[in-house]
């Protein structure tokens, strides 16, 4: 039997997941991370090229690890060792068949708000691999872009600032300072509000707390 908490989780799901198919985004909940694993993994097909963004939210359903005992061909930019193959890396990502993120806000009526530093994670999700597969705790869930865009600002962007070991103000005070630094995170504001292609980009929401 759901909890309340868990209950509501799922209501409000079903409501974003209508958001979703009116912009040609696919849905789907799942109540545990090990279930959201589970599911990312079966969109893969035997052998296709995968990539992924920075995403706590990955790691911490497993999903990254399961990555790397997979057969899938794997573009991980962890591996490279100097700008040149961060750029040969790169450009071998936007033709990956799946790429995994996660999104830093969701507005309820479906939209995807998300904030970057160096912009490779949100050009990825605009165009390039195939398939883009979004795992989004539901904390993340925000009334309107408004709202989500001072969500990434004050509750994302600053603990993410500490995991990054980054020189911002919101990683010395723990909220937004508008800053200009040059270790700024809030380079790139991109406001998904549909897909083109009808699927290419699917969002698993889980009923737990996940990420920033």
């Amino acid at each position: 039997m759901l909890t309340p908490k868990q209950q509501t989780y799922e209501n409000l799901a079903d409501s974003l997941i209508e958001a979703f198919n009116r912009r040609g985004i696919e849905g789907y909940y799942c109540q545990s991370r090990e279930e959201a694993r589970d599911t990312a993994l079966r969109f893969l097909t035997p052998g296709c090229s995968v990539s992924w963004g920075g995403s706590v939210s990955c790691t911490e359903i497993g999903l990254l690890d399961a990555l790397k005992k997979s057969d899938c061909i794997l573009y991980d930019r962890s591996t490279a060792g100097t700008p040149e193959e961060q750029r040969e890396l790169y450009a071998k990502t936007v033709t990956a068949d799946y790429y995994f993120m996660s999104s830093n806000a969701v507005t309820l009526n479906g939209e995807l708000v998300n904030i970057d530093g160096n912009g490779n994670r949100v050009a990825c999700l605009i165009t390039g691999p195939k398939n883009v597969i979004l795992i989004v705790g539901m904390n993340k869930i925000a009334p309107d872009v408004k709202s989500a865009i001072d969500r990434v600002r004050n509750v994302a962007a600053p603990p993410n600032g500490v995991r990054l070991g980054l020189t911002t103000p919101c990683a010395k005070y723990g909220c937004c300072h508008d800053c200009y630094t040059p270790d700024c995170m809030c380079c790139e504001i991109v406001i998904t509000r549909k897909s083109r292609i009808p699927g290419r980009i699917k969002v698993i929401l889980v009923g737990e707390e996940l990420g920033y």
